[in-house]
């Protein structure tokens, strides 16, 4: 058995660059040196056998010199080191020095210092000899009747381990204990008591649970958590006794303790599908989240939530409970947030849509009155995303919660207002009954919007949408206020005179710097540098963009004016005011043209802004027919057509979602009685405590094993040849955060191998745990060695190493073997992962490190060549299915994982198919990748360099 199979009780730090000392030094020091001498040479030598030297020499003189010692730090070390000594001849008989290590032991457990007689007892847990133990067996049931907790609870422990081991030479054992618990008062004796009955006897255990049932809420936690295990096991085992225990768990859910409580809805869970008892563990959840401080706790409680939420019957039972859970927005941390409302967002129903809008309603205003933050305005971004989910779903609810998002439009975080205009521009094409509501909002906040972004998609909603004469005119004048005086140019260069005036007489010499001697006024001088803010604070917001150099919000104003010039026309009979409107409309046109071309601006206007500008103004001089349908009908079909399709693929989702989680029943499958089924065949019940402590250990092979895919055989590498000394092949086992590496090694040769020893080194951010301790085979013989690397972050990693051994009987140096590398792969830490469109575009300009992957392939086809990437690389397609469907030789497609570390990884695809070089000619392009580490980046594009070709069958 290697160290790493061995079961681990003590853990010992050991300084690498120290020298071993010599055993005569180590003797001589234990014989005749001081305390502290002693104490740091039995260090030593316990570090020593940990290593492997067996130093047999020592033993007698430990024995003689140290054992009687009384000093605790002694006493303490002699314990590790009895732990790890070898206790026996090669044979397997005792050795004849352990008798009187026995009778030592004898002595300390009758000690009257309690902590010596409880450490001793621990020690005996830790001893597979039963010749030690038979002696010392009265004094270890004499430590049960001991004053102190600390030697009786200890003292259990060992009862336990050595009637589990050993079970003749305590077979009353389990009659001892009870006896015990029923006398005892202690909470921490009675929870390792009652620990032992539960794996021991059983039937005892629920006799004693059965006598003090109702006291249970009175115990202290450590034992409450031992009975909720028990109660779940009697019930997985045996259903018939629910009714008996089922009260006790609904009174364990009123627990002063967290744990108990957290266990107990649990539990409840697994034991009935009630509607009282989902709903008792769903309020006890809730309260566990609204009471911790800890977020991770928080996350893991949200989680259970969730998973309750999947089961189609516990789902209409939690609807109820949506106010509850909304109570959880209280805490400040983005993550909770995020889940709270998602799972709120699933839960809402006609029954509750309108208590959740107020309470979002509530909670959007309150984000206004708080210190701005980065997290402030994220939560702000999430509920207005949640209220539009709302309202899309319930139209009813649009009219209560446009107004108060309407404010939001003018707030300078411009993710929020996005969103709150995106979800503007959706209800006012989809209701038409809002219409004059959310236009009446629109111009009342226009004036206000400081973003540009915001501002033009405010400019087409009202130019799309305005269709009155009032809201026309409306339109116009809050255009014509938002951009100041006209003509912008002149009116620039009065304000700069005018501004020039009162310094000249104020001081002259720093007024003659405002004039070149060509005539034309400086923008940059000692005087106006030191008053601009004034003048760009006094500029109306759409004068301030165009100044600062953003005419694509000019190419805007110029169609929404076009629409509404257009429409105007359509409405007012009266010639002179149809004139009129399209007259000033391109007279706005004509001067931000002129604008753009002048150098007032910080930067100019481009010209596709130009040509939009001028096309605007060959339509307005024209009004033709046809160009007032492009402008008035065929942009709104774009926009209903747009948003069409994106309904169609949410109810998609969503109906894939529904039909995951209901469980479809066939006529002819085959019904399961509880009470007939087999042991071994419950499936549908699998023990919870069990699965859990599986995950923690990394041992849960099951969906390993119902694949045949995923059989070992596919993950072992071979290291050495098959004509080498020593044969190695290693099956990597990757969980999580850490691999464990199972080596077979081989002797091919005749000699027996002394110290086989496997060495290894890594490359990357792995890390080797532990040193595998060295082996000695037989000719022909096998062993197997484990070895445990931590994985630190999401990397291609490398471990590669030999094997080092002594052939015995020969005088030659240590032979070596070198072993192949083993290359880790990324795609273990690598999952499937989506975010919106937004986000994908801020973490790309955030991003700092891009790996740019030529495409070097044998695929001919678009989307084969798509799909072949992300099977190989764990990735998510981001670009909806339509976009990506129908044949134009070009695809462009944004792809997205995350890593079990939380690291983000982005791709953009961007691939052609030449046709010119006929249809068999392979996919051309490039990949670009980006991650914020370094080793993400450029892993993930050695993946897919791997993996380009498609390998034939």
């Amino acid at each position: 058995m290697t160290a790493a199979e061995n079961v681990c009780y003590t853990l010992i730090n050991v300084p690498n660059d120290s020298e071993p000392p010599s055993e005569v030094s180590l003797k001589a020091d234990l014989e005749k040196g001081e305390i502290k001498a002693k104490t740091e040479a039995l260090k030593k030598v316990i570090i020593m056998i940990l290593n492997g030297e067996k130093l047999p020499g020592l033993l007698m003189t430990i024995i003689r010199f140290v054992l009687p010692l009384q000093d605790h730090t002694i006493k303490k070390l002699l314990l590790v080191f009895w732990e790890i000594v070898p206790k026996t001849t090669p044979d397997g008989k005792l050795l004849q020095e352990m008798i009187l290590v026995c009778d030592a032991y004898r002595k300390d457990l009758q000690h009257p210092n309690e902590f010596i007689r409880g450490s001793t007892l621990r020690f005996l847990c830790k001893l597979k000899e039963s010749e030690l133990l038979e002696p010392l067996m009265p004094a270890i049931r004499a430590c049960l009747e001991h004053r102190h907790s600390y030697v009786r609870r200890n003292a259990v422990l060992a009862i336990y381990t050595i009637y589990r081991n050993f079970e003749n030479l305590i077979p009353d054992a389990p009659e001892l204990i009870h006896d015990f618990l029923v006398n005892e008062k202690d909470a921490s004796c009675k929870r390792n008591a009652f620990m032992m009955l539960i794996h021991a006897d059983q039937d005892r255990a629920l006799d004693y649970l059965s006598t003090c049932i109702d006291q249970v809420h009175t115990f202290g936690d450590i034992l409450q958590l031992v009975i909720v295990e028990l109660i779940y096991k009697v019930c997985h085992a045996n259903p018939s006794e629910r009714a008996r225990f089922i009260r006790c768990i609904y009174n364990l859910l009123q627990s002063s303790s967290p744990a108990v409580k957290y266990e107990a809805a649990g539990t409840l869970v697994t034991l009935s599908s009630a509607p009282t008892a989902i709903k008792a563990a769903a309020q006890c959840y809730i309260g566990l989240i609204i009471k911790e401080s800890d977020n991770n706790v928080k996350l893991i409680v949200l989680d259970r939530l969730i998973e309750l939420k999947e089961h189609p019957t516990h789902e209409r039972v939690l609807q109820d409970l949506v106010m509850d859970i909304l109570r959880v927005l209280s805490t400040p941390d983005l993550e909770v947030r995020k889940k709270t409302l998602q799972l709120a967002l699933d839960l809402v129903s006609s029954r509750n849509v309108e208590e959740l809008v107020i309470v979002l309603k509530k909670e959007v205003i309150k984000t206004n009155n708080v210190t701005e933050h980065e997290d402030t305005d994220k939560f702000r971004q999430l509920l207005v995303r949640t209220l539009h989910s709302c309202s899309v779903r319930f139209p009813d609810m649009a009219a209560n919660v446009i107004p108060v998002l309407m404010e939001f439009l003018s707030d300078t975080n411009e993710a929020a207002a996005a969103d709150v205009l995106e979800f503007v521009r959706e209800a006012i094409q989809r209701f038409d009954s809002l219409r004059p509501l959310i236009i009446e909002k629109m111009l009342e906040v226009f004036h206000a919007i400081r973003t540009v972004k915001i501002y033009r998609g405010a400019l087409w909603i009202l130019g799309e949408y305005c269709s009155t004469k009032e809201d026309i005119q409306s339109v116009m004048t809050e255009v014509r206020r938002s951009l100041g005086e006209i003509p912008i140019v002149e009116n620039e260069i009065k304000k700069e005179a005018g501004e020039g005036k009162p310094e000249e007489e104020v001081s002259a010499a720093p007024a003659a710097k405002l004039v070149t001697e060509m005539g034309t006024y400086v923008t940059q001088s000692a005087l106006s540098s030191s008053r601009p803010s004034k003048k760009e604070e006094d500029r109306p917001p759409l004068r301030g963009f165009l100044m600062d150099g953003d005419f694509y919000v000019a190419a805007s104003l110029a169609t929404t004016l076009t629409k509404v010039a257009l429409r105007y026309v359509t409405i007012v009979q009266d010639k002179k005011r149809q004139n009129s409107f399209v007259a000033e409309s391109m007279l706005i046109m004509a001067t931000i043209l002129h604008l753009g071309k002048s150098s007032l601006p910080k930067k100019p206007i481009t010209d596709d802004d130009v040509d939009r500008i001028s096309l605007c103004l060959k339509v307005l001089s024209e009004c033709s027919p046809l160009m007032n349908d492009i402008f008035n009908k065929e942009c709104r079909k774009s926009l209903s057509h747009m948003l069409t399709v994106r309904l169609e693929e949410e109810k998609l989702s969503q109906k894939k979602e529904s039909e995951k989680r209901n469980v479809l029943v066939q006529a002819d499958d085959p019904i399961s009685f509880m009470q007939l089924t087999a042991k071994n065949e419950t499936s549908s019940k699998e023990d919870q405590f069990q699965l859990s402590l599986l995950a923690a250990m990394g041992t849960t092979l099951k969906k390993e094993a119902n694949d045949p895919m995923a059989s070992k055989l596919n993950k072992v590498t071979q290291l050495t040849g098959f004509s080498d000394p020593v044969y190695a092949e290693a099956y990597v086992h990757v969980n999580q955060y850490d691999i464990v590496l199972d080596v077979l090694v081989v002797n091919q040769t005749n000699d027996t191998l002394q110290n086989c020893t496997l060495e290894l080194a890594t490359l990357g951010d792995l890390k080797l745990v532990e040193k595998p301790s060295p082996l000695t085979l037989a000719p022909h013989d096998f062993a197997n060695i484990k070895a445990n690397v931590k994985v630190a972050s999401t990397e291609n990693g490398i471990i590669f190493g030999n094997i080092v051994y002594d052939v015995s009987g020969a005088a030659s140096d240590r032979n070596c073997v070198v072993l192949s590398d083993i290359h880790i792969d990324i795609m273990d830490y690598i999952q499937p992962a989506s975010c919106t469109d937004a986000e994908f575009r801020q973490m790309w300009a955030e991003f700092e490190w891009e790996n740019k992957v030529t495409v070097n392939t044998n695929i001919a086809d678009l989307n084969e060549y798509l799909h072949h990437i992300l099977s190989s690389t764990n990735m998510k397609c981001l670009t909806p299915e339509k976009a990506l469907s129908g044949f134009c030789g070009f695809m462009a497609a944004n792809l997205y994982a995350r890593s079990i570390f939380g690291e983000d990884a982005l791709a953009n695809v961007s691939i052609e198919k030449p046709i010119h070089l006929g249809p068999d000619a392979p996919v051309n392009g490039h990949i670009r990748i980006r991650a914020k580490s370094q080793g993400m980046a450029l892993s993930l594009g050695d993946k897919i360099n791997l993996s380009q070709k498609k390998t034939s069958a």
